[in-house]
């Protein structure tokens, strides 16, 4: 029985028995249907009088799509037709294959017509040029049904294999990006069953019919499972259509049943009882369903519908059906509306006279001024008129609030958005909450709680974890002492932070406190000392690693963005002034939080223009680094001391040579600097951030930039089998690469061992150094030297013009010994440099003798 109260309508005859279809117009004034018969039938929407018969037309027509103007169909005979709706008459072939049709998707702006067919190429013609003709050929197996995207960017092809392929056809070439597998079954290409990807209004997903009966919903950002509609129907399904605004989804199966979803719940509202249903279509504005059976009837049902969910159908496009929505997810660096009450400077206008006044009469039509008394004639030259201009109405008024308007919308700052580092947002129902060089958390959305995993990579000294989470913990960190978690605030509770001990001798191990109502935690950090957490109310909470309360402050840059934290030391980044593009200037303090000793107040953050933070974190040695959205890492040298600190370029990555061929294309997810090397995980495909399973970490020697990549060297052609000679000057230009290669090198080396002694040096004089740190600092500067002899070795080789460059070489050279000296005096005489040899002497003589202030 049907759920509703609306009379039941009455089948009509409209094709002879096989696969019925049909497709409402934009406008919804007609209602298209094709079937097995050579007839296509047109139902004008409201009216119970006989359709409109278009009776040229191919048999056995299985596919059909309308535009406002005309409409497509594609037909077994391998004939694509577009007719037209004016004169309901064929207007031309857009396209012909040379196996059966199996269905046909325009775009939304009707420019372009997808064809599926049995054969192993699904094409993409324009509609009103057909030479304009693209092709879908990189999956190699025939389509069962293709859809696009409501902005015609991309493609979803249901392919007989059980995999959606997915193309971007934004470019004069389709590409395909993506393929989607584990959801659709395979199967015949003549199948009822559906497998076509039906898009959301809203286009961030599609809804897809699986083999166990369900409704699955896919995002297109990730192409990840979101949420999914079970438990409804008991046959396979074989049609699904969203609502206009999807705020509901119709689907029909082969056990008879036709179900209307709603979508944000899941859950079925109304249900009714028809055979054979094989193709649904919404009405695009009214309360009507339409709907076409393997039994070639078409039913119009008006008022579908029950009065309790007809208004649903008024609201605007709602969004698609996420697990965790990133439309939903507040960002806390967005401004908070103005309560109500509260002044705001609205732009007002001057009250215009009332139609068939008497000032209306008296004014011109067009132009503010009277006939009269805007008239004057300057015929004594007074100059009366110098400077005037007689100006249309609402130049001043509608024309100054409008660029009053635009100038205030450029003048709003665009806040750079608070993360928190080593952690990646919803994807799916999966999230990692933490990812560094100890281990990594994760947790999984189980639809009213989360499970929570922790895995170290060392599993002789800690051992792996897992638990239900209740509080639906959205950030984590995690060192070797313990793990730091906390929740978003919902409903009526609070945000809590939650610290768990890896070890402890205490029978309690844990403690778990919350933030004042209305507070979310924006990230935090952990140390071996300290835990510190970033609110949105701008206020900045330390505690000790048991939840004593230390400190709290709010700090002078603000909305903040991320933070760090490493022994006593604590790094906070925030929104600092608005910049001359409307973005606001990043500001970082760091503060020994033990000694109450701030080492930078509000310094800038080093990022070139355009260009965002992407992690923020210390390094092993307790040397603060950020990486960017422009593939650098940077770290800050004299931090310690204020008004000194400088970022340093530690590795760009779009210079690695593993890019230099150009056909390689990857990004780098952060993880941390350790050991002098840069740890990542490489992300290919155009993915941000890494996903499950859990990739391998990656690690890259430091290489500032200095240079452009170096051009890959062309393998010499044979000829007649026999190699080719090389002349004298070839030789020449391979042995000049040589030494330039060297050269780098070796300047690489001397510019990298210089930041490591000095982050080093820093540290020693600001902790009073250990002897190892005191020996480790020696061996640096033993080890510059060696490079700069080396240098030296190199420029000697060139020839005597390159002596000047050798002296400031020798110059540089730290050792006070006089060690260092002599032997850049005998790699000066083994070349025969004789004059340099001399030059070298005098500096050695000097330095030793305390003349030379290094």
């Amino acid at each position: 029985m049907d759920s509703t109260g609306a009379p039941r309508p009455r089948p009509r005859p409209a094709h002879t028995q096989g696969t019925t279809r049909c497709a409402y117009t934009k406008d919804g004034s007609r209602l298209v249907t094709v079937g097995s018969n050579n007839t296509i039938r047109l139902y004008k929407t409201g009216s119970d009088g006989e359709p409109t018969n278009i009776d040229d037309c191919q048999e056995q027509n299985v596919a059909v799509a309308a535009a406002q103007d005309f409409f497509v169909v594609g037909s077994e005979d391998g004939t694509v037709s577009l007719y037209s709706l004016a004169t309901a008459n064929f207007d031309r072939f857009l396209v012909r294959t040379s196996l059966p049709v199996r269905d046909v998707a325009l775009s939304g702006d009707a420019q372009w017509c997808a064809v599926a067919s049995d054969e192993l190429t699904v094409k993409v013609v324009n509609t009103q040029d057909i030479k304009q003709l693209r092709h879908l050929n990189e999956h190699g197996r025939a389509a069962r049904s293709v859809s696009l995207d409501p902005n015609g960017r991309i493609a979803a092809l249901s392919c007989v294999d059980g995999i959606i392929y997915i193309y971007s056809l934004t470019a004069d070439q389709p590409e395909l990006i993506h393929k989607v597998d584990g959801v659709i079954g395979a199967g015949e290409a003549d199948s009822e069953a559906s497998v076509k990807a039906v898009w959301h209004p809203d286009g961030r997903a599609f809804a897809v019919a699986t083999p166990t009966r369900d409704i699955q919903v896919i995002s297109k950002n990730d192409w990840e499972r979101q949420r999914a509609f079970t438990d409804g129907h008991s046959a396979d399904i074989t049609a699904l259509a969203w609502s206009p605004n999807g705020v509901m989804l119709a689907s029909a199966c082969k056990g008879g049943k036709v179900l209307v979803w709603e979508t944000s719940t899941q859950n079925v509202i109304q249900r009714y009882d028809y055979s054979n249903v094989i193709d649904l279509a919404w009405h695009p504005s009214k309360n009507i369903l339409s709907f076409t059976t393997t039994e070639g009837e078409v039913y119009i049902y008006p008022d579908f519908l029950s009065d309790q969910f007809s208004p649903m159908l008024k609201l605007p496009v709602q969004p698609a059906p996420f697990i965790h929505d990133p439309l939903l997810e507040i960002s806390a660096n967005r401004r908070a509306a103005v309560a109500n009450g509260a002044k705001r400077d609205i732009p007002t206008r001057p009250r215009r006279d009332s139609l068939g006044s008497l000032d209306s009469y008296l004014q011109d039509e067009n132009y503010a001024d009277g006939d009269d008394d805007g008239f004057v004639v300057d015929d004594d030259g007074a100059g009366y008129t110098v400077g005037q201009k007689r100006g249309y109405v609402g130049d001043d008024v509608l024309g100054g609030a409008e660029y009053s308007n635009k100038r205030r919308h450029l003048m709003e700052p665009q806040y750079h958005e608070a993360f928190q580092p080593g952690s990646t947002p919803w994807r799916g129902n999966r999230k990692y909450l933490c990812l560094n060089l100890v281990g990594f958390v994760w947790t999984v959305d189980q639809d009213g709680h989360h499970t929570v995993t922790v895995e170290f990579y060392d599993h002789e000294f800690q051992r792996d974890f897992h638990f239900t989470d209740t509080f639906l913990y959205d950030k984590a960190c995690l060192n070797e002492r313990g793990t730091l978690f906390s929740c978003p605030p919902r409903d009526d509770q609070p945000a809590t932070i939650f610290y768990r001990p890896h070890e402890t001798w205490t029978q309690r191990t844990d403690w778990r406190t919350q933030l004042p109502k209305g507070e979310a935690v924006t990230a935090m950090s952990l140390s071996e000392s300290f835990v510190t957490v970033v609110t949105s109310a701008n206020y900045v909470r330390i505690f000790t690693l048991f939840g004593i309360p230390y400190r709290v402050y709010r700090p002078k840059s603000a909305p903040m963005v991320t933070c760090a934290s490493w022994r006593d030391y604590v790094l906070t980044i925030g929104n600092g002034p608005v910049t001359a593009d409307g973005n606001t200037r990043l500001l970082y303090t760091i503060e020994n939080v033990k000694r109450d000793e701030i080492c930078q107040n509000e310094d800038t953050v080093a990022l070139p223009e355009g260009a965002t933070l992407k992690s923020a974190f210390f390094s092993d040695n307790g040397d603060p680094c950020i990486y960017d959205s422009t593939g650098t890492l940077l770290t800050l040298l004299h931090w310690r001391q204020p008004s000194r600190a400088s970022w340093v370029p530690l590795l760009d990555t779009k210079l690695l040579p593993r890019l230099a061929s150009g056909r390689k294309s990857e990004t780098y997810f952060p993880i941390a600097v350790a050991e002098n090397k840069f740890h990542c995980i490489i992300l290919k495909g155009g993915d941000q951030y890494p996903y499950f399973p859990r990739p391998l970490l990656s690690e890259f020697d430091f290489s500032i930039p200095l240079h452009s990549l170096p051009e890959p060297k062309t393998k010499k052609n044979r000829v007649d089998g026999e190699d080719a000679v090389m002349d004298d000057d070839d030789d020449g230009d391979d042995d000049e690469e040589e030494e330039g290669a060297e050269t780098r090198k070796l300047e690489q080396q001397f510019l990298l061992k210089g930041v490591q002694a000095a982050q080093l040096r820093d540290l020693v004089d600001a902790t009073s150094g250990s002897h190892a740190q005191r020996s480790l600092l020696s061996r640096i500067e033993l080890e510059i030297d060696k490079t700069l002899l080396q240098l030296l070795a190199v420029e000697c080789r060139e020839g005597e013009e390159r002596g000047m460059r050798a002296l400031e070489m020798v110059e540089l050279m730290r050792d006070r010994t006089g060690r260092m000296m002599e032997a850049a005096y005998k790699v000066a005489e083994r070349y025969g440099r004789t004059i340099l040899g001399e030059k070298i002497r005098e500096v050695g003589e000097s330095r030793v003798s305390g003349e030379d202030d290094f």
